[in-house]
């Protein structure tokens, strides 16, 4: 039941992804509540890899592998909800800079992506000490995004 609602779940989310950003958002508050979803699924996933990079939870690597998926796919989602006029018009924690910053926002962005993918890879290989290490990288860059592009 899991893997139909997770299948389903990703199905509609890539039909999503799949659509323009400007034909997504009828208004700035549909954007933000998706970029929120996004990162709140993105999130959750990562943080069951964490509780297993970390040793808090036991190493299981067809479950490493599956919210290893989760978040690359996660990973690619948000981006496109930081359109312009969407630094407003709902709940949101982002800065402002993300708009008066966009190439460093960007390059923030694929630089996630780059080590999100490198997490993936390492999740695959059952390997609990590759996921530790791509799971430090990967933190690091959400870090380095929070610390700069996001209200706490």
């Amino acid at each position: 039941m899991k893997k139909t609602f997770l299948a389903a779940a990703l199905a509609t989310l890539t039909l999503a992804a799949a659509v323009p950003a400007h034909a997504q958002f009828a208004k700035p508050e549909d954007a933000i509540k998706y970029r929120r979803a996004a990162f709140t699924v993105m999130g959750t996933h990562f943080s069951r890899l964490g509780a297993m990079a970390n040793g808090r939870v036991p190493f299981d690597a067809r479950i490493a592998a599956e919210n290893a998926d989760v978040v690359l796919f996660a990973s690619k989602l948000p981006y496109a909800a930081f359109g312009p006029g969407t630094e407003k018009g709902g709940e949101t924690r982002a800065k402002p800079e993300i708009w008066t910053e966009t190439d460093k926002f960007n390059a923030a962005a694929t630089k996630l992506q780059e080590d999100v993918a490198k997490l993936n890879a390492a999740a695959k290989t059952g390997n609990p000490d590759a996921l530790k290490t791509a799971f430090g990288a990967a933190a690091q860059s959400c870090k380095a995004c929070h610390d700069n592009y996001r209200r706490d």
